[in-house]
């Protein structure tokens, strides 16, 4: 069963990025009417028009194409189509129909009065009335037996296409089952169903909403699991004019946004590149749909960007302490989706304990348990008793914190977030007695010929870690006697040698880490 609003009660909604699609609309004959009744239809040419001139409804084409749609835009903007009814079907030519059946459901009639799309009601209604409102939502109800107080028995709200306007639902039934999700245009200029959807995902865990590449099954980006004040993944600016609204309960999960200021339009989108974004107009000012925000907006926002056991800043990613790069060389060429693997295996023993990653976007939930009302201590005690645990964090911040979601398996999607009220704190399990020579991996910039890690010992200095490239052809006997030259020169002006490395093939130095870059950046750029 879908959301039900009530006639006469009627919602506002929010804003989002710039992602215009160019469509011919039918100019011309506007019936002058937001009501569509059992007598009428609609064809080509013909509209219905909400009655504060906000929204139109009718058929559009759009460009470099003959076939036509019915769909939804605004009226003083007629590119931003919010809604198209029959985009896994669309009519050949511009002789479309809109009208009702003989049972009172709404069709789209193609030239041979063949039905190319429907409303798909199970009930007949005697008097049927549909209604374009000013919130965007195209209305069903049987005037014969209906009151104003009453639920809709159909409403295009039910059904989105790539739009999330003010007042509706991405939400989940988990009485019915029934999800209302986006579903991006094939391309800017073809509205039927395209390779990227906008979901809520509650397959376990806590919810958090995704975008994904439904052709491959592969992730493109995801807000963060919810904590109970906000999704932790997705930070936006405050605005005193867009309020985001978070249902969790038992039977229904959702998300949606009401606009405070009048003045304002502004919805969702998910574009046909997968990107969700927020676009915003001013009406009283111009015409012009402005971005607010979009997601992924950066190297760190893209899905697994770091691969297993690493935590993506500022665009370079850094492997979570007690492990290492599974390859180096894919590394050294800021190439990070192998991750990291452990440099020693745990064992159980009473050696490990835990290291806190603060201020993190918490691992995507692919092997998780939540305990709903366990503490902190009692997660953490919980977690060192069970070998195959691999980190654990508070799953609701709301008053001194309560809850416990354990993760088993590889960490997956961290990124570091700004600080905040609202971020939380991850617990990864690792060995406590790290050697000397333990290092938590990150990436450095060299010079040719050598490829750079930053690294922090188990005392907390940060070093600079170089190795030597396979291709240099310097052998084992000249490398030792540069470590030898390099170890004998001291001087203030010069970073000084830490340690090496000689096992094996590996040839890695460890210095002084500089902040300010190396010389032969301010020299060559």
């Amino acid at each position: 069963m879908g959301l039900e609003l009530k006639r006469g009660h009627l919602q506002t909604m929010a804003n989002i990025t710039l992602s215009i699609f160019i469509i011919v609309p039918m100019t011309g004959l506007s019936l002058a009417t937001d009501t569509l009744g059992v007598n009428n239809s609609i064809s080509y040419g013909e509209t219905l028009v909400s009655s504060n001139l906000i929204f139109e409804l009718g058929f559009f084409t759009p460009r470099n194409s003959s076939t036509s749609y019915l769909g939804i835009w605004y009226k003083f903007s007629p590119n931003m189509v919010v809604w198209v009814a029959n985009r896994n079907n669309p009519l050949a030519d511009r002789d479309g129909v809109l009208t009702f059946s003989d049972v009172g459901n709404l069709v789209v009639l193609n030239q041979l009065n063949g039905v190319v799309w429907s409303s798909k009601l199970s009930r007949v209604l005697r008097n049927p009335i549909a209604q374009l409102l000013d919130t965007g939502n195209f209305v069903l109800w049987d005037n014969s037996v209906s009151s104003p107080d009453e639920a809709y028995l159909w409403q295009s709200f039910d059904y989105p296409s790539d739009t999330l306007l003010a007042g509706m639902k991405l939400t989940l039934n988990l009485k019915t089952g029934f999800e209302r999700r986006l579903i991006a245009w094939k391309s800017m200029d073809d509205p039927s169903p395209g390779d990227y959807v906008h979901e809520l995902n509650y397959s376990q865990g806590l919810p958090q909403y995704e975008v994904e590449q439904v052709h491959v099954h592969s992730k493109k980006y995801r807000t963060g699991q919810w904590n109970g004040v906000r999704f932790v993944g997705c930070s936006l600016a405050p605005n005193p004019f867009i309020v985001p609204v978070f249902v969790y309960t038992e039977t229904e999960i959702s998300f949606m946004f009401e606009v405070q200021d009048r003045q304002l339009f502004s919805i969702v989108k998910l574009n046909y590149l997968g990107v969700v974004q927020l676009l915003v107009v001013n009406r009283s000012r111009s015409a012009t749909w402005n971005a607010f925000f979009e997601f992924p907006s950066d190297p760190c926002d893209f899905y697994g960007r770091c691969g297993a056991n690493a935590i993506c800043n500022d665009s370079l990613c850094e492997c979570v302490k007690g492990f290492m790069p599974n390859s180096l060389d894919e590394w050294t060429v800021l190439n990070f989706s192998s991750g990291c693997k452990r440099t020693i295996p745990l064992n159980c023993s009473k050696g490990e304990g835990f290291w806190e990653i603060e201020n993190v976007k918490l691992p995507d939930q692919l092997e998780v348990t939540l305990y709903r009302s366990m503490s902190l201590d009692e997660c953490k005690d919980k977690c060192l008793k069970n070998c195959s645990c691999t980190a654990y964090a508070i799953s609701d911040i709301r008053g001194r914190g309560i809850g416990c979601l354990m993760w088993f398996g590889d960490l997956i999607d961290m990124r570091v977030l700004e600080e905040g009220n609202h971020v939380q704190t991850l617990y990864t399990y690792a060995n406590q007695h790290l050697n000397s020579s333990e290092l938590h991996y990150g990436v450095l910039s060299t010079r040719k010929g050598e490829s750079g890690l930053e690294g922090n010992l188990q005392t907390g200095q940060l070093v600079a870690v170089k190795r030597l490239s396979k291709s240099s052809g310097q052998g084992l006997e000249e490398f030792k006697n540069e470590v030898l030259l390099i170890a004998r020169l001291q001087h203030r002006n010069l970073v000084g040698l830490l340690g090496c490395c000689i096992e094996g093939e590996e040839r890695i130095l460890l210095y002084e880490y500089m902040d300010n870059k190396s010389l032969n950046y301010f020299i060559f750029g």
